[in-house]
């Protein structure tokens, strides 16, 4: 597994439980050790942006996440999509299907049967669309 994909997976472990808890990513992740956090750079960044662009992000899940609403949709399909949405909008040194593959593997390994193909399809609307959003 790549350093990436790790860390991918580990900020969707943060994500998750904030999501659940109803708490900050960025406030789960100070309260570790860093010594306890490997690929803790990427890690941080994906956290950080995901944060930082949140509104945006989770009004484009709604907009194109057609039949589900966020509070529907499973929260690690949620937060699969968040990562990955920031990753293809505001990473510029990362190709978008680079982006879109690990999302879908992630979400192949520990979501719901659909979820892979379902994120898959979001994913690939909104790189269609992506030259005219303004972010």
């Amino acid at each position: 597994m790549s350093a990436r994909r790790k860390a991918r997976k580990r900020a969707l472990d943060f994500l998750y439980e904030a999501d659940i808890k109803g708490v900050s990513a960025l406030d789960l992740l100070a309260a570790r050790p860093a010594d306890e956090l490997s690929q803790g750079e990427y890690v941080t960044k994906l956290l950080q942006g995901v944060s930082e662009h949140n509104l945006k992000i989770d009004e484009l899940i709604t907009t194109y996440a057609q039949g589900w609403d966020m509070d529907r949709m499973p929260a690690i399909d949620r937060n699969i999509l968040r990562i990955a949405l920031f990753e293809i909008l505001w990473l510029e040194n990362l190709d978008d299907q680079i982006a879109v593959s690990q999302a879908v593997e992630i979400a192949t390994e520990l979501s719901t049967d659909d979820s892979a193909k379902y994120i898959n399809g979001v994913l690939g609307r909104i790189i269609v669309l992506k030259p005219s959003f303004a972010l």
